[in-house]
């Protein structure tokens, strides 16, 4: 287990720091990039998803922290779990404490990949790509390992 912890760790810190540093890029830079497909450009979302729940204001960071928090207790309670998934989780986490982190320090979640071709989709950031693929990657192993048995 301890071994797991470890790599959790790891995968959790690269993550949150790679997203932190790319976000304080644009912050502090206000890097704009327009292109035929995507535009770089800074915003802040102060809901989640496509500005869901906004309304919570100031509380919605609060309630994610008891939901990371909630979830990692899980995660240590149920070992089977972290040691199947130990990258996805820490990824998963790694970019969900990045944008809650955001929260805090910027008023809402530094968003700044606004894909435009064929239709306008919301505006994200390198942590929800992040998050994506993990959940992707554990829906790839549940599915790989149900057909094995």
């Amino acid at each position: 287990m301890r071994r797991v912890l470890i790599i959790f760790t790891l995968v959790f810190m690269a993550v949150l720091v790679l997203d932190q540093c790319i976000k304080c890029f644009f912050v502090q830079t206000n890097f704009t990039m327009l292109g035929e497909y995507i535009d770089l450009v800074l915003t802040y979302n102060r809901g989640v998803a496509f500005s869901l729940f906004e309304f919570f204001g100031e509380w919605l960071k609060w309630i994610q922290i008891g939901l990371i928090v909630g979830i990692f207790g899980y995660l240590v309670y149920e070992k089977t779990l972290l040691k199947s998934h130990t990258i996805e989780l820490g990824a998963i986490l790694g970019a969900g404490v990045s944008n809650v982190l955001d929260r805090f320090n910027y008023g809402g979640v530094v968003d700044y990949i606004f894909w435009h071709k064929w239709f306008n989709f919301a505006v994200f950031n390198l942590a929800d790509v992040i998050i994506n693929l993990a959940v992707f990657g554990i829906i790839l192993k549940s599915f790989f390992n149900k057909s094995k048995k």
